[in-house]
């Protein structure tokens, strides 16, 4: 039993668990993007996605992710056999482990998300229903066993192409961008800044853009011009989708497009034109 791949579509939308509403999963479905992502660490009720999932009809939701240090492994498979049973083959269970400036007595995660697997396959989650956010080679190779693949956050398209070569043809592999419906630069980058500025403290997602591209001097001081115009972009429509299709280009198989406004729906509009 999985969810096949072609189900969540070419280009998603991802969106904070506060944001990621009823009424805003309706407008990603009337506009023909293929899943909501629910991000923002949802805990293991999962009640943001049964939301979205009991104001929609066909397409996919998928948590980005539930954090596998503050969502117990039973209760979170108690609650995808809920959705499964309410809503069959329209839930896919996203699961990481955060970084570790916010959990400090965390074990190798490596091995906490090996354990937590192992309670999902005890309690009937299938490999096939769960995708793994990895940015690293031994997690993404983790991803490639034991999940459809998966779900790498602030990266830029050189990582998505080194993870397609880790995760091999045929994984999911489901990267999300930061868009920005603005030609104005300078007011463009403030708010790029603003969106980037706790990830630029936060060790694994710093590591990732020293591998992929970036210097120390790129990441100092909020960043870079070039670091934010390539991890929050903006610019036109046309630009935004551009921006996706590089990642699509690079060998990703879905990509999920974070709006930076406070009403996503205007931009997933004119993105949506340029995209379908």
């Amino acid at each position: 039993m999985t969810v096949e791949q072609h189900e969540l579509g070419t280009f998603g939308v991802w969106a904070r668990r506060t944001d990621a509403t009823p009424e805003l999963a309706r407008e990603v479905e009337r506009l023909g993007y293929g899943t909501l992502w629910v991000g923002g660490s949802p805990g293991a009720e999962l009640a943001e996605a049964e939301a979205a999932l009991d104001a929609t009809e066909r397409i996919v939701v998928a948590t980005g992710i539930v954090n596998i240090w503050t969502a117990d492994a039973r209760a979170a498979a108690a609650s995808f056999r809920r959705l499964e049973a309410r809503h069959p083959g329209r839930f896919l269970l996203g699961i990481g482990s955060g970084h570790p400036e916010s959990n400090a007595d965390r074990r190798t995660p490596l091995t906490a998300m090996s354990d937590y697997l192992d309670v999902l396959d005890a309690e009937g989650v299938p490999a096939g229903r769960r995708v793994l956010s990895a940015l690293g080679p031994k997690m993404l190779e983790l991803a490639a066993a034991r999940s459809l693949g998966s779900h790498p956050y602030l990266t830029p398209p050189a990582h998505t192409a080194w993870a397609r070569e880790v995760l091999g043809a045929g994984k999911l592999l489901a990267p999300e961008v930061m868009v920005l419906a603005d030609d104005d630069a300078e007011h463009a980058r403030a708010i790029g800044r603003k969106a980037l500025d706790r990830y630029l403290k936060l060790s694994n997602y710093t590591k990732t853009m020293l591998r992929w591209g970036f210097t120390e001097d790129d990441i100092a001081n909020g960043g870079s011009d070039r670091l934010i115009d390539e991890l929050a972009v903006w610019g036109t429509p046309a630009h935004l989708a551009a921006a996706l299709r590089k990642h699509l280009d690079a060998g990703a198989s879905h990509v999920c497009a974070q709006v930076l406004r406070s009403d996503p729906v205007p931009t997933l509009e004119a993105l949506a034109d340029e995209l379908f």
